[in-house]
């Protein structure tokens, strides 16, 4: 048997394959039926026909065998020759492979698995996850990076943030330049400090190593302003958010123009380039000389403009030009000057983004599933910030589960729509929120919102019949469920409460400073139980 099979190896010669042995394990599920010799030959023969290696009447493929281990698996080896002399191409069979898998799930009434449409992310090789546990890591150093990449992304309004808030994580970022152009830059891998190879160098990981949808061309078209529905590198803006947040974002926006440029000309051209509208005030004794400005957002039908001085003392321009014109004065403008009002007003308006977009998306639901696909990809986005500021390991579980959940299939970038886009000034919000402490009620409101968010996405999975990805929404789901438990009952031990907090008490815990009147103002019947006097009661007739 095993002359036979190698016997066309000898026609390639020096054409071999460095590993010319095609071996694949075929598995039913454990509640599946048992399948008969029979049933097992049309696996293995469906197997070899759709990769291309032994079609139905080419006498001369490859030669192979299939072997029946147990009821419920077989082996498949083939050598990679043909008798003709031919070399198969076995490039991305593994596409193919999935494909047969589930013809046969349909033919024999087998337990459905997912297709290979690129939905996943990479997962983690056998070698991966064994240095991982021999280091003393929860999970592969891929995982990790994943995680990092995505919230970046997330984050990020263009390219320099993306690398910006990558090394601020911690991570070792190499860029790739075109060969044709030194300063173009093509793509991108990322690597951990601690996790290095044999020789003492970083591993590195492309960002198509991690997922489909992390590569820096299509990451490049979620930044880059495609046209005016596409929010490219503008700063947060949209119906729901407040005037206190619409001032920080503004504000926070100018600082970032102003810390580069030394004249007001290139102040001006950093303002337009951060998205924003631009008016400016010119003196009435001398008309060709800039007294000051005022922007405004530019998504708004009529424009609220602030002036320098209404956004902050220091950000007028005769105080930004003295600045410039100071040697002793080019320190950065502090940026992380926010409020806890602004602050608690950012994660607010987040919280009204989200709902905002699961209403939108609930229409899909009638009239086009299909047409939601931005929505479910920027949920992503939203799931990733919120458990990178909260720090709730529940959020974070469900922001991986999610994952498969979020992409088009084949790594497909849809078409931008308003949903998606709140969904990912959610994460931007979040982002610009910053990692505080918050609040239980500010959590529960969070996630409330996100579990919404999450039923409507898994109804429009159903709806598109993509079972895997509904499942991985359902996942999230479940774990958003058990964050909402564990914060609820979180702060009634806080509160040395065995019941739920009413809608009044809720209140009373707000952002940013809790506010609780006097004991004499509370009524007796919503005081804790402890206050209330013990001993022997009466009866009143």
């Amino acid at each position: 048997m095993d002359g036979l099979l190698t016997q066309p190896l000898a026609l390639l010669g020096e054409r071999n394959y460095h590993k010319p042995v095609w071996h694949v394990s075929v598995r039913a599920a454990p509640e599946d039926p048992v399948l008969s010799d029979g049933q097992w030959a049309e696996v293995a023969r469906e197997m070899v026909s759709r990769t291309g290696l032994a079609q139905d009447g080419d006498e001369d493929a490859v030669r192979w065998i299939a072997v029946r281990h147990a009821d419920d698996h077989i082996h498949i080896v083939a050598t990679l020759a043909r008798v003709d002399g031919g070399r198969p191409e076995v490039w991305n069979d593994g596409y193919r492979i999935r494909d047969a898998c589930r013809e046969m799930e349909r033919r024999f009434g087998l337990r459905s698995t997912a297709p290979a449409d690129r939905t996943a992310a990479r997962r983690p090789k056998r070698a991966e996850i064994a240095k991982a546990a021999r280091a003393g890591r929860d999970e592969p150093v891929r995982g990790v990076l994943r995680r990092h990449v995505t919230v970046a992304a997330a984050g990020a309004r263009t390219e320099a943030e993306f690398f910006a808030a990558l090394g601020a994580e911690g991570v070792l970022v190499r860029r790739r330049h075109s060969t044709q152009s030194a300063d173009q830059v093509t793509g991108y891998a990322v690597a951990l400090p601690d996790d290095v190879d044999a020789s003492g160098r970083p591993v590195w990981f492309g960002g198509g190593k991690l997922a489909a949808d992390l590569t820096l061309p299509r990451l490049r078209r979620r930044w880059a302003p495609g046209g005016a529905d596409r929010p490219g590198a503008r700063p947060p803006s949209g119906p729901y958010l407040s005037e206190r947040t619409v001032r920080a974002v503004l504000r926070t926006a100018v600082r970032r123009a102003a810390d580069g440029p030394r004249t007001t000309t290139e102040f001006l051209y950093q303002l337009e380039q951060q998205g924003l509208l631009v008016r400016l005030r010119y003196s009435k004794t001398n008309p060709g000389q800039i007294t000051g400005y005022a922007v405004a957002s530019s998504d708004r039908e009529e424009p609220v403009w602030y002036t320098g001085g209404q956004l902050a003392d220091d950000l007028t321009l005769p105080r930004l030009q003295r600045r410039w014109n100071d040697p002793a004065g080019n320190d950065a403008l502090p940026t992380g000057d926010l409020t806890p009002e602004e602050r608690q007003a950012f994660y607010d308006d987040a919280v009204r983004a989200a709902a905002y977009a699961t209403s939108h998306i609930r229409r899909h639901l009638a009239t086009n599933p299909y047409g939601a696909e931005d929505a479910c990809w920027a949920a992503s986005d939203a799931l990733h910030v919120a458990a990178k500021v909260t720090g709730n390991r529940y959020l974070r579980r469900a922001a991986d589960a999610y994952d498969r959940a979020a992409r088009a299939p084949y790594g497909r970038i849809p078409r931008i729509t308003s949903e998606g886009n709140a969904l990912r000034i959610t994460g931007r919000l979040l982002t610009l929120a910053g990692v505080q402490d918050r609040t239980t009620l500010s959590v529960l409101e969070l996630v409330g919102r996100l579990i919404t968010l999450l039923e409507t996405i898994t109804q429009i999975r159903l709806l598109q019949q993509r079972q895997a990805q509904a499942d991985a929404a359902r996942n999230a789901h479940r774990h958003l469920e058990q964050a909402r438990t564990a914060a609820g009952g979180h702060q009634r031990t806080m509160r040395g409460e065995s019941p739920a907090p009413s809608q009044a008490q809720l209140a009373m815990a707000g952002f940013p400073g809790s506010w609780t009147p006097g004991s004499n103002s509370v009524p007796a019947s919503v005081r804790p139980a402890a206050s209330r006097p013990s001993g022997p009661r009466r009866r009143i007739p």
